[in-house]
């Protein structure tokens, strides 16, 4: 053994040391593998740091960005509404509908987004068909795990696993190559969960997002504006179309009130509309969309030719929308909003009103304001800085959503098909592709720069990253070749689907204590090298490895995904090895038949 592979091996114990104990974070261990490899010159420079500008690395911070151009663009919600439609009021069809949306949501995004997302919409779900969430959580949890095996960028392990085999001179995997085994795992995973349901418990848990977001029901008024899509739309066409959006509660015509139940009422220019609303609609309207706040749309010009104090005229170029809790005392209680003259008294708009009790059909003028009152008020930042020094509001803090550019959800869902199709029929590489898709979206304005750079998860990136040349010094140093010949003379006589089982193994038990991408990382060239000495398939050796890493769920801790969903389905650890330890044998007989089919 020369000093190369000591200082490897060194590395590789300090390496998975601080992985399992987390002493320090994935990303900075990442950074410390990076760093020896290169100073003990196991690797030169550039190998050290030629994860940073692989092609799983750009197409993980890629797919990512397209992702949150599907978020800001109401994409991902429009999909979370259709699975709350379709999902029925029964155990079965409601898991069969969220588990088949998160497992081809996960083929194309990040699989912890996809649960992230779908994590309210299934607590909804639970709650008003009276499904326990237990019986829920864990099956999407799952299903987001499983989809990630239908196409090649459905986890980094299997972009990874890719570049392995390139490096071994095998052919390289394209995005839909590995989708017949992942239909396999996929619709056999589905029939074993929905099989062993009932070993699940029939409990409840409380979703921390619920809590967050209590503020669900804001009185607000919208405006019909000129050249507005909706004009000539009947009213009851309107509200089924936007049932989803909010709820009419009253409309106003030229100062006289409407009825709403009025079978022939057609939308008509300056309609009002007074409708309740979620505090994220309420930040998504658009006068693209047909709908325009009233207050806004009326004194936002006036609003904005304000002049302060000093003379100089306000310059409103990010107009904030804040809520204001109305304290106790309050020289607002008891005046309407109209008697008050927000926009005179202090420079701001009142674009809606929460209520913790009572109801509220009047225009916002003639709303009398209470104690306790979430006053929704828009305008510029300096001006609430003037606001918050006053006794009028307990509190006054931004609305903490993000407005959705729903005008844009037709041409962000096309930038992530034509990016899909370009990397699938390989007119382009994957990573260029995706790149592309991620360059358009933010050019298009389907998502702000800030935001798309804040949609990347950099610990992810950092730690591709780190582990690609972790694999690549293992091979370098002959080590993998090493430990492949030292396994090849204890497992030499055992039949190829008996071997590609001990690989699968190997993987499903090292995700347990580290990440997916990093056990592909050090398995997958011994597999390689291993292959190659027994003259068998690197590529079904390699399949079996990074399936085995990414779709074993023996406990709740081998998937982000599964603790997730382990306070809001009050599962005990014990929950998840009921349906795990059955699926996971499954998936592993399955992944080794399939394999040995398709690349034996």
């Amino acid at each position: 053994m020369d000093l190369h592979q000591i200082y490897f091996l060194i590395i590789l114990v300090a390496a998975l040391y601080f992985f399992i104990s987390e002493k320090l974070s994935v990303d900075m261990t990442a950074m410390l593998i990076i760093l020896s490899l290169a100073i003990t010159g196991v690797l030169d420079a550039k190998e050290a740091f030629s994860g940073f500008a692989s092609e799983p690395a750009l197409i993980v911070c890629a797919v990512f960005v397209l992702s949150a151009g599907l978020a800001a663009t109401g994409v991902t919600d429009t999909i979370g509404n259709a699975v709350a439609k379709f999902s029925g009021k029964n155990q079965l069809t409601a898991n069969l509908v969220i588990m088949t949306t998160v497992a081809g949501l996960s083929a194309f995004t990040h699989h912890l987004m996809v649960t992230a997302m779908m994590l309210p919409i299934a607590m909804r779900i639970s709650r008003e068909n009276e499904i326990p969430s237990s019986r829920l959580l864990i099956p999407m949890a799952t299903a987001a795990s499983l989809g990630t095996t239908l196409t090649l960028i459905g986890a980094p392990a299997f972009l990874l696993a890719n570049g392995i085999l390139k490096r071994a001179g095998e052919p390289a995997l394209r995005l839909f190559s590995v989708t017949p085994l992942g239909a396999v795992l996929v619709l056999g995973g589905f029939v074993l969960i929905l099989l062993t349901l009932w070993v699940l418990p029939k409990t409840s848990g409380r979703d921390k997002a619920d809590e967050r977001f209590r503020i669900n029901e804001i009185f607000t008024e919208l405006l019909v504006p000129e050249e507005s899509r909706w004009i000539g739309v009947s009213l009851e066409e309107f509200k089924k179309e936007t049932a989803k959006r909010f709820e009419i509660v009253g409309m106003k015509r030229y100062n006289q009130r409407l009825s709403i139940l009025q079978a022939d009422l057609v939308l008509q220019h300056n309609d009002l509309l007074l409708v309740k609303t979620t505090p994220d609609e309420l930040l998504s309207l658009d006068e693209r969309m047909g709908l325009a706040l009233r207050s806004v749309k009326k004194y936002g010009e006036q609003l904005e030719k304000n002049k302060p104090v000093d003379g100089k005229p306000r310059d409103v170029k990010e107009p904030l929308i804040v809520q204001g809790l109305v304290a106790p005392q309050s020289g607002l209680i008891g005046k309407t909003v109209g008697e008050i003259d927000f926009l005179h008294s202090l420079g701001v708009l009142v674009v809606g009103i929460w209520r913790k009790e009572g109801w509220i059909y009047h225009e916002l003028s003639q709303v009398r304001l209470k104690e306790g009152d979430m006053v929704i008020l828009w305008g510029d930042e300096e001006t609430f800085d003037t606001i918050n020094a006053d006794s009028h509001f307990l509190l006054l803090f931004p609305m903490n959503l993000r407005p959705k550019k729903r005008f844009k959800a037709k041409l962000a869902s096309a930038i992530m098909l034509t990016s899909v199709v370009l990397a699938a029929t390989e007119v382009l590489a994957p990573h260029i592709s995706f790149l592309l898709g991620a360059f358009v979206m933010v050019a298009t304005k389907c998502v702000s720069l800030p935001r798309a750079y804040e949609s990347i998860e950099v610990k992810i990136f950092v730690m591709i990253a780190g582990v690609i040349p972790l694999g690549l010094a293992m091979e370098k140093t002959g080590l993998a070749k090493l430990f492949a010949e030292n396994l090849a003379g204890v497992i030499h006589h055992w039949p190829p689907w008996a071997i590609l089982l001990c690989f699968f193994s190997a993987a499903a038990l090292l995700t347990q204590i580290l990440s997916d991408a990093a056990t592909t990382v050090l398995i997958a060239p011994i597999a390689v090298a291993f292959a190659k000495d027994m003259h068998m398939s690197p590529t079904a050796m390699v399949v079996c490895v990074t399936v085995g890493a990414v779709a074993s769920f023996l406990t709740p801790i081998g998937h982000h995904g599964n603790l997730l969903v382990l306070g809001p389905g009050n599962y005990r650890f014990v929950d998840f090895l009921k349906i795990g330890l059955p699926l996971t044998i499954f998936i592993a007989g399955a992944t080794v038949y399939v394999a040995g089919l398709l690349w034996g």
